[in-house]
C-alpha cells in the first residue's frame, strides 16, 4: 500500500482524498507535526504531554477519551513527533483492532497484545533482546502451549519452530479470530496472570536497559467496545491494567466518563472535547477562535480558491466543531460540486451535504430521543447522563468545554427539531 501523501488540494479529486474520515494524520518526518495537523487552544493533549514527562516512580498509565471523531486517533500520534517523548520514551502505537475482536474484548487480550507488539516492534526496529530473556520466554511459550492442549484435548498449532515472534502473532491471530481457541487461551491466562504480565515487564525492562528510554504504548480504538466490555476491563480490572512496566495510554469509551465508574479512573483521565463554535445557550453568537481553527483544518488541506467563504462558514457552523463531522461534510460537499460541475464548493453543495447526514439521523431517532434533545437544544444541560449516553455516541448531542462542560444538538438537527 503506497502511504499517503499530505499535500494541499489544487483540484477536486484531490481535495476528496484529503478530507477522508478516517486519515489519522501520521507524524512529520524527523519529528516534525504533520502538515495537516491543527494544533487547538487549549489541547488537553499537552496536559498528556506534561504528565508524561513528569518524574514518576512507576510508569504512568492515562484514559484518554473524546467523542467519536474528534481527533483521539490524530492527537495519539501527534504525541509521536514531540522531541521531548521521544527522547523519553521508546513509543509503540497500534489499534487494538489489528490484535483482538473488538466486538469480544477482554483484558488478557489487551494485554497479551502489549507484550507481543512490544517484543515484534522492537525486533522490527532492529532492538535485539538478551538470550537469557529469549530463553525465559520460550519456556513461557511452552508453558502456554501445553496447558492450552490440555484444556482444548488437541494441540493448537503455532508454529513453534519460528520461535516467540511466531508465538505472539498466530497466538493473537487466534484470539482474534477463533472463539474457541480464544476462550482456551484466556483460560490459560487467567490461572496465571501474574505470568503474562511478567513476560511484559521483562520485555519492558529489556527494552529500558537497551535504550534508555521507556517503553510507551499508545493503544487507539479502545474506546470501541461497548459500555459493559469497558467496565468489566478498566473498572473491574483496573489493578491489573495498572500493573505492566511501561508507560500506557489506553482511548477508553466515553461513555465511561458519564457513568459511576468513572470514579476509578478519575485521577488518570484526560478528555478531548469538541471544538467550541459559541457560547452556551447562545447559538447565533459566534466563537471566533472556534471557527479560525476549523478554517485552518480546511485551508491546509485544500486550495481557498475551491470554496465560497459563506459555504465555509456554513460547513462549520454545521459541523458542530467535530473534526469528523466537518471533513463529512467537505467530503459530501465536494462531490456534490463535483457533479454539477462548478469551479467551487457552494452554499448549495453544504447545504446537500448537512441534508444527508439529518436524514440519517431521522433513521434513527426516535420520538423520545426528539423529546430529549428539544429540552437540551433550550438549555444545554449535561444532565440525566444515563438517557443523554446514547445520543452523545451517536453525536446527535455533542459535549463543549469552557470552564463548566455543557451539551447542544448537532447543528443538522436544528431543522428537524423546530419543523
Amino acid at each position: 500500500m503506497v502511504d499517503f501523501e499530505y499535500i494541499m488540494a489544487k483540484d477536486f479529486d484531490r481535495a476528496w482524498l484529503n478530507f477522508e474520515l478516517d486519515l489519522p494524520l501520521k507524524p512529520g518526518k524527523n519529528g516534525k507535526a504533520n502538515p495537516f495537523y491543527i494544533n487547538r487552544p487549549g489541547n488537553p493533549i499537552a496536559e498528556l504531554e506534561d504528565a508524561l514527562l513528569a518524574p514518576f516512580y512507576r510508569p504512568p498509565k492515562f484514559f484518554f477519551s473524546g467523542h467519536r471523531g474528534c481527533g483521539k486517533s490524530t492527537e495519539l500520534l501527534h504525541l509521536m513527533s514531540n522531541t521531548a517523548i521521544l527522547e523519553k520514551f521508546w513509543p509503540i502505537n497500534f489499534s487494538i483492532r489489528e490484535e483482538a475482536d473488538i466486538i469480544d474484548l477482554d483484558f488478557r487480550d489487551i494485554l497479551l497484545a502489549v507484550g507481543g507488539r512490544m517484543f515484534r516492534d522492537y525486533r522490527k526496529n532492529g532492538g535485539k533482546l538478551p538470550e537469557q530473556l529469549l530463553k525465559e520466554l520460550n519456556t513461557w511459550r511452552g508453558k502456554v502451549e501445553e496447558e492450552v492442549k490440555t484444556i482444548g484435548g488437541l494441540p493448537v498449532q503455532f508454529e513453534l519452530g519460528a520461535g516467540m515472534e511466531a508465538f505472539f502473532v498466530n497466538a493473537g491471530l487466534k484470539m482474534k479470530l477463533e472463539p474457541k481457541t480464544r476462550s482456551e487461551i484466556r483460560q490459560v491466562f487467567e490461572r496465571d496472570i501474574t505470568g503474562l504480565i511478567s513476560v511484559i515487564n521483562n520485555i519492558a525492562t529489556a527494552i529500558y536497559s537497551k535504550e534508555k528510554r521507556i517503553p510507551l504504548i499508545l493503544i487507539d480504538d479502545l474506546d470501541k467496545p461497548e459500555l459493559e466490555k469497558a467496565r468489566a476491563i478498566f473498572h473491574d480490572r483496573r489493578e491489573i491494567m495498572m500493573q505492566p512496566s511501561c508507560a500506557i495510554v489506553y482511548t477508553v469509551s466515553s461513555a465511561l466518563f458519564y457513568s459511576k465508574d468513572f470514579d476509578s479512573i478519575r485521577d488518570q483521565a484526560v478528555f478531548l472535547p469538541n471544538i467550541n463554535l459559541h457560547p452556551r445557550l447562545k447559538p447565533t453568537e459566534l466563537n471566533a477562535e472556534g471557527y479560525e481553527i476549523l478554517v485552518r483544518f480546511v485551508n491546509q488541506r485544500m486550495d481557498i480558491n475551491l470554496m465560497d467563504p459563506t459555504a465555509l462558514k456554513e460547513a462549520i457552523t454545521y459541523s458542530g466543531g467535530v473534526f469528523r463531522e466537518m471533513a463529512r461534510i467537505m467530503r459530501t460537499a465536494i462531490g456534490q460540486a463535483r457533479r454539477r460541475k462548478t469551479a467551487r464548493v457552494e452554499s448549495v453543495d453544504v447545504e446537500f451535504a448537512a441534508t444527508e447526514i439529518r436524514n440519517e439521523y431521522r433513521r434513527i431517532l426516535e420520538k423520545e430521543d426528539i423529546e430529549i434533545l428539544k429540552k437540551v437544544q433550550v438549555d444545554n444541560r449535561l444532565e440525566n447522563t444515563d438517557r443523554l449516553t446514547p445520543l452523545l455516541q451517536l453525536l446527535a448531542l455533542l459535549e463543549y468545554r469552557n470552564g463548566e462542560n455543557w451539551c447542544d444538538v448537532h447543528p443538522v438537527l436544528r431543522k428537524l427539531l423546530n419543523d
